[in-house]
């Protein structure tokens, strides 16, 4: 249990509750998956089907979804929905050296983007930063322009263009092997949205019918025009009573209220619709994105009263408020149960 006093008096209730039942928590089988069919040292060659902009409207940012035909490749027919493949840019890095291989979450259901588990897409954001002095040898006038080797490599590449391959990758962050044991909370920011993708179509508009659970997707953004795929997002919602699609915009105002709202704070003003949906057993948490939101989302569950269903904390922990918790000590002191699936970056 936590020793901290929750906000309002629902987190008490639930909290109460869930001891006098003894209720376990019921955490997802998980299915087999195939892994490291193709390393680094022996690559495969995949075509770039299309590569077009997804998002909502003009923004500074450019992402890209990227379609890729793995065709007559050990990687046919080898991915699942959550999973990863990694890509080896060309050319070498400073030292001389190959580049490493950069992984990219899957952004397809498991039959692909071709129906036929031929295609495989991702969901690259093109990187361009300011040098950031680290060392002392480095110079601090120096704040030059860098490129993300392999993210923009990505978006720059045409239909036609091949890519070097590997996987996959991941084993945890899946739906579960019985869709239909369990509602689902999907967490995402930025190109963290990708594994959903994928997931949602799977999950929506699979061969067996559409699966009936209930389905939550928060997605957070800093503006509206950075959204990712929000028109078949849209289109989801509409068509499927059991899905509801949030947004959660960090730099819009909203109507009345001077700032805009992070997933964290959405989930946490929204609780009376939020909390008997984490409170359910059968609910699991997955979270993909900034490494930041982690450090929130386990401070709002621990806050809320709801840390046994998603969490291991550490004893240590046990006697501070959720709210005082550092990014330090919940890296070290705190870990996901198998209800809360984490891809964080």
């Amino acid at each position: 249990m936590v020793h901290c006093a929750p906000r309002g008096g629902y987190a008490l209730r639930i909290r109460v509750l869930r001891l006098k039942k003894g209720e376990i928590m019921a955490e997802p089988i998980l299915p087999d998956v195939q892994m490291n069919l193709v390393r680094a040292s022996d690559p495969v060659i995949a075509g770039v089907v299309s590569n077009e902009l997804c998002m909502r409207g003009k923004s500074a940012s450019f992402v890209k979804h990227l379609v890729l035909d793995v065709g007559n490749t050990a990687l046919a027919g080898a991915f699942r929905a959550g999973q990863s493949f990694g890509v080896i840019a060309p050319g070498v890095d400073e030292r001389g050296k190959p580049h490493k291989v950069r992984l990219y979450s899957v952004a397809c259901p498991t039959w692909g983007e071709d129906g036929a588990a031929q295609h495989v897409s991702t969901t690259p954001k093109r990187l361009i930063e300011e040098f950031v002095p680290q060392k002392p040898a480095d110079d601090p006038d120096d704040h030059q322009l860098f490129r993300g080797v392999c993210s923009n490599y990505l978006c720059d590449v045409r239909a036609g263009d091949e890519v070097r391959l590997t996987g996959p990758n991941g084993k945890r962050f899946l739906l579960p092997a019985d869709v239909h044991a369990h509602d689902y909370v999907f967490l995402a920011t930025g190109t963290g949205i990708a594994p959903f993708r994928g997931m949602l179509l799977e999950l929506l508009e699979g061969r067996d019918g559409p699966c009936s659970s209930r389905i939550d997707l928060v997605m957070g953004s800093p503006y509206t025009t950075d959204l990712l795929y929000d028109d078949l997002l849209q289109r989801l919602a509409a068509e499927h009573d059991n899905f509801h699609y949030h947004t959660a915009i960090s730099r819009e105002p909203r109507r009345g209220k001077p700032t805009g709202l992070y997933v964290d704070g959405l989930l946490n003003e929204q609780f009376d619709y939020f909390g008997p949906l984490l409170d359910n057993e059968r609910t699991i948490i997955y979270l993909c994105g900034l490494m930041g939101v982690r450090v929130s989302l386990f401070r709002m569950l621990a806050a809320q009263g709801l840390s046994d269903a998603y969490l291991q904390v550490n004893a240590s922990l046990l006697a501070k408020r959720p709210g005082d918790w550092s990014s330090s000590e919940i890296r070290k002191g705190i870990k996901p149960s198998g209800r809360c699936m984490l891809e964080v970056y």
